[in-house]
């Protein structure tokens, strides 16, 4: 009893928790306050960002998480400086820190940041056929982080979104129909307008290849071997798109034997003009013989 009587003075700790008393409910009254606003405004900001076109998981993540922990630290914030707290200290040393972990984190907040554009910008949906990055795939999910793209053969890949918006993007659902381009070439002696013809007959009834667009082919070079023609045709989905190439091509090369037309290989002609009599006549008895002349 003696330490209590010496060194507390219980009449005047009594006097003090009272006089903090009120503080201490404004600083809980403003928590409240704060966390019931959150709770009101949720639906309609969720309703207005909807109604701007903001993507779907942009809404959640603005109002559940950057919207309410925004709201929450604020109040916070204010209920501390009701409590006698020195919040400017506080928040100098939180800045520090932040700083620090920015500079620790430079890649996740450079993903981050390309996450938002991508959520903004809208060059891809989920369920879009893409290629991005060299990879080319059904887009499975998108996070602030990476964007996951499921691949023909059922691989799962996750690119940093950082280089889906550094590199080119090619989306194939955008517009609905596709363009399929199959090349294949045949030989010079060929005539251009019936090969056409035989190709068109071949992917007339090829499976989701439309009619309208038609099927075309075109002449696209003179190469080294051959005349290199393109099929082309159109498909109604992005699914379809290598299914179908291949189905062409096939479909195309088997049309083109069957017609007879010659689908060359590769091959190098050589012309020598003025060669030594000898090196003739050597050439000549290694040909006729089949070993090299003594």
């Amino acid at each position: 009893m003696d330490f209590f009587e010496n060194y507390l003075d219980l009449n005047q700790l009594v006097t003090n928790a009272v006089g903090y008393l009120p503080r201490l409910v404004t600083a809980l009254v403003i928590l409240l306050g704060f966390w019931l606003l959150y709770r009101l405004s949720r639906g309609s900001l969720k309703a207005a960002l909807s109604h701007t076109g903001f993507h779907s998981k942009l809404v959640g993540l603005l109002v559940n998480s950057i919207f309410k922990y925004a709201l929450v630290a604020f109040g916070l914030v204010r209920a501390l400086s009701q409590l006698g707290v020195n919040v400017g200290a506080a928040v100098a040393g939180l800045g520090v820190v932040g700083i620090a972990i920015g500079f620790a984190a430079q890649d996740t907040l450079s993903n981050t940041i390309a996450g938002f554009i991508i959520f903004w910008d809208k060059p891809f949906v989920v369920g879009d056929w893409v290629t991005a990055s060299g990879q080319y795939g059904k887009v499975q999910d998108i996070t602030l982080r990476s964007t996951r793209i499921r691949t023909p053969s059922n691989s799962f890949v996750v690119i940093p979104n950082k280089r889906i918006i550094d590199e080119v993007l090619e989306n194939y659902s955008k517009h609905g129909e596709v363009r399929v381009e199959v090349p294949i070439g045949i030989a010079f002696k060929e005539d251009i307008a019936s090969a056409r013809k035989v190709l068109l007959e071949a992917v007339g009834d090829v499976d989701h290849v439309l009619s309208d667009p038609e099927p075309q082919v075109v002449m696209t070079a003179c190469g080294d071997s051959s005349i290199n023609l393109e099929v082309r045709v159109w498909t109604p989905e992005a699914k379809f798109k290598r299914g179908t190439y291949f189905t062409v091509l096939e479909k195309s090369k088997h049309a083109l034997d069957k017609a007879g037309i010659e689908i060359p290989f590769p091959h190098l002609q050589l012309f020598w003009e003025d060669l030594d009599t000898r090196v003739v006549k050597k050439l000549s008895s290694i040909t006729a013989s089949g070993k090299p002349a003594a």
